[in-house]
């Protein structure tokens, strides 16, 4: 999927003062690249991450998904595009506590009309590893654990777009790389591009590409090989 940012700003009123939250960020991302937005806390990151996935609206500019501007589509429209297209992973990881582990997974498909859904759901959490441990909730796995369900989750729509905000941030160093080789494995496998909000600098540096945010504004853009 390619995906076009073209002058993305977002702005904020607080009292008399208009405060800008992103200003003037154009780049795009081509099918299968994967990318690293990083930058200090409050430069925007995770607001650009939001404006993407279409969860808000831009003050300015467009972000465009194989040329359609997000902005042209209704709530409805967005809602639409999210669940064809992509997926998510968050620092927290966003399991929904009264389901299990096989449901979390399952959700998404549920959604979008899989009648397929416990079949792939399954398939998906053999694939992190996380087979044995289908019918426990997320209460009763570790946090690289409820990580892994929310990666399974995330690919099990194929999408052709994930965004991850801070994928690693509550994790330990060695839980974390685990999850860092999965992501990437299962980018690999389905060919899915990338989409990395991150403060660590070794998922960074397996990204193709790093866009480093400061103030809002793009600061500068890198190869990283």
């Amino acid at each position: 999927m390619q995906l076009d940012i073209e002058n993305l700003g977002k702005s904020v009123q607080v009292g008399d003062e208009t405060l800008d939250i992103l200003a003037d960020v154009s780049f795009s991302v081509n099918k299968g690249e994967t990318v690293a937005i990083v930058g200090s806390s409050g430069s925007g990151k995770s607001t650009l991450l939001g404006l993407i996935a279409g969860l808000d609206t831009p003050s300015a500019g467009q972000v465009r998904l194989d040329g359609v501007a997000l902005s042209d589509l209704d709530e409805d429209g967005r809602a639409g595009l999210r669940g064809r297209n992509m997926g998510f992973v968050f620092q927290s990881f966003q399991l929904l506590p009264g389901l299990t582990a096989l449901e979390n997974v399952m959700l998404p498909l549920e959604l979008a009309g899989r009648k397929d859904a416990a079949a792939v759901a399954g398939d998906h959490l053999r694939r992190v590893g996380l087979s044995a441990r289908a019918r426990h909730r997320p209460t009763q796995l570790s946090g690289g654990e409820q990580q892994r369900v929310a990666l399974a989750r995330a690919f099990a729509v194929s999408p052709r777009i994930l965004l991850a905000d801070e994928p690693t941030g509550n994790l330990d160093a060695h839980t974390g790389a685990q999850i860092i080789e999965l992501m990437f494995a299962m980018n690999r496998e389905q060919d899915a591009s990338l989409v990395i909000v991150t403060h660590d600098p070794a998922l960074a540096s397996r990204c193709g590409r790093q866009l480093r945010l400061e103030g809002g504004r793009l600061a500068g853009m890198a190869a990283t090989r």
